[in-house]
């Protein structure tokens, strides 16, 4: 088997347990009108297309900003801004609906692709638009007229379900309606925000052009949790500001997760769903990653862990049957319902060991280790333990740059004696509680 049809299939055994728990759920993407302009546009159509035939039900929402700035120039209309928002008057309403109905027409002949070479062939995917979103007017603010610039009255929950009902993608855009028949020019973040509220969406993800957001050095923020928002505003563009505080709204009102991916990133709405490292930046009501006792469950993925440190003489072999009957001595470090870290406590009197450390490769770094290292030792204390030992072949500087001192195997439990394994020849290190 070569190198890339090996990551191919290991790839798609890893994506499996994301495939499971996406089918049926509800997901409500948000593409903004340069998202629509990149040149990635056609493959992140191919990506969408790709989890409705997964069974995921799904609601496009779609922005127009660009393309409204490209029509005004051409038609020579100043546009107006007040509060960041565009003030909508007549000439520039028939703008805005020019540009959404052409975005719409584009979206929807890009899902009907089906010839045989291409990519969504035999997808057969239906797309159902309307008047699913009722708005209001947002009035008059600091004494400026908005016109036909509004803001979502309310989403029309129970048609939307009808439509995924019926296996189709429902396709909303930046327009509302009101009972007097008028409309109204909305912000695609309200839209894509309230639609997801008012369904409860499993996941909210927003494309952007720099949405994503990274520390000090540069490197991306995986995730963040919707409480922490506010202190990242002063470091927030634009882009960022309106899609962050929508994240928090979303949160706040009951959305599972918001996802933000960037459009210059081929293959991020696939990376960032189907693998544990993901692509983007997650906003979620608590840190994903969470410290738990080991069920049944857990124990194929504890496997999973441990068996490339099997096979490299690190940790000593574990077959299922024992794993299943010592699970109550392990704790797992879990993200997504999948194990990314393990580690053992083994109670021996007044002593215990420590066994089976393990990090996801993925997942090394960000103190994970020590994470769990602290999870044992809290553990190992309220048992009345006073001292945690460790065996080791090839790990010895990072217990000892963690408080263990070496010591001879005398030290250790005398039942733990008579099971040393002289021809691992373990290194023996102490701990003192």
């Amino acid at each position: 088997m070569s190198d890339n049809t090996s990551q191919y299939v290991n790839w798609f055994r890893q994506s499996s347990p994301y495939i499971n728990a996406y089918r049926n759920k509800t997901f409500v993407i948000m593409l903004g009108g340069d998202t629509l302009a990149h040149g990635h546009l056609d493959n992140i159509i191919q990506d969408i297309a790709l989890l409705s035939s997964l069974g995921v039900r799904l609601v496009l929402v779609h922005g127009a900003r660009p393309q409204i700035d490209e029509l005004c120039l051409q038609k020579n209309i100043q546009s107006r801004f007040h509060l960041n928002k565009r003030i909508t008057d007549a000439p520039m309403m028939q703008t805005v609906q020019q540009a959404v109905g052409q975005l719409r027409s584009l979206i929807e002949a890009k899902l009907s692709t089906g010839t045989s070479n291409s990519p969504m062939h035999g997808a057969d995917i239906r797309v159902v638009g309307g008047n699913f979103v009722m708005a209001k007017p947002l009035g008059v603010i600091d004494g400026v007229d908005f016109a036909h610039t509004g803001q979502v009255r309310r989403v029309d929950v129970q048609a939307i379900k009808k439509v995924h009902e019926n296996k189709a993608i429902v396709l909303l855009n930046c327009l509302g309606y009101s009972r007097t028949g008028e409309t109204y020019n909305l912000a695609v973040e309200d839209v894509a925000t309230h639609t997801a509220i008012s369904l409860q969406a499993d996941k909210l993800i927003m494309f952007g052009d720099e949405n994503c957001l990274h520390d000090v050095d540069g490197n991306l923020i995986k995730d963040i949790i919707s409480s922490e928002i506010q202190s990242h505003l002063a470091t927030m563009n634009d882009e960022q500001t309106r899609q962050y505080m929508a994240a928090k709204h979303a949160i706040d009102q009951g959305v599972h997760r918001c996802q933000h991916i960037s459009h210059h990133k081929d293959g991020a709405l696939l990376t960032e769903l189907f693998t544990l490292e993901g692509s983007g930046t997650l906003v979620s009501k608590k840190h994903q990653e969470q410290m738990r006792q080991a069920s049944l469950n857990d124990v194929v993925g504890i496997l999973e862990l441990l068996s490339p440190l099997e096979e490299q003489g690190i940790l000593v072999r574990r077959n299922r049957e024992v794993l299943e009957t010592e699970i109550a001595q392990f704790r797992v470090l879990v993200k997504d319902d999948m194990v990314i870290g393990c580690a053992a406590l083994y109670p021996y009197e007044h002593m215990a060991e420590l066994a089976c450390v393990a990090v996801h490769p993925e997942y090394y770094g960000g103190q994970r280790g020590e994470r769990l290292l602290q999870e044992i030792e809290k553990e190992a204390r309220l048992q009345g333990i006073q001292q945690l030992f460790v065996l080791t072949t090839q790990t010895s500087l990072w217990f000892e740059e963690r408080g263990f001192k070496a010591a001879d195997i005398n030290a250790l439990p005398d039942s733990k004696q008579s099971l040393y394994n002289y021809q691992r020849n373990s290194k023996v290190f102490l701990k003192n509680l």
